[in-house]
C-alpha cells in the first residue's frame, strides 16, 4: 500500500478517525487525498491518522456499491 512518499495511488486506506474507507486519490500540503469508492467528495488525512484497509472491507464495500446500483436500474431503490 505504502512507497517510500506514502499510499500508493489508487490503493485503498481507512481514516482512522472516524473510520471511512477510501481510494487514495493524491496529496496535497502532506495530507492524503482519500475518496469514497461510490465517488463523491475527497477528504484529507494527516498521515498519522491513515490506516491500512483490510481487503475483506474493501470488497464488501465493492459488493454493497454493486447492489446498489443493480436495485437503482431495476428501479427498486
Amino acid at each position: 500500500m505504502c512507497d517510500e512518499e506514502g499510499p500508493v495511488l489508487g490503493s485503498y486506506a481507512v481514516d482512522v478517525r472516524d473510520g471511512r474507507l477510501g481510494e487514495v486519490m493524491g496529496r496535497v500540503g502532506g495530507r492524503i487525498q482519500l475518496r469514497r469508492l461510490g465517488g463523491g467528495r475527497e477528504w484529507d488525512v494527516p498521515p498519522e491518522y491513515l490506516g491500512e484497509a483490510d481487503p475483506a472491507e474493501v470488497l464488501r464495500e465493492r459488493v454493497r456499491l454493486l447492489n446498489r446500483d443493480a436495485r437503482r436500474r431495476v428501479g427498486l431503490g
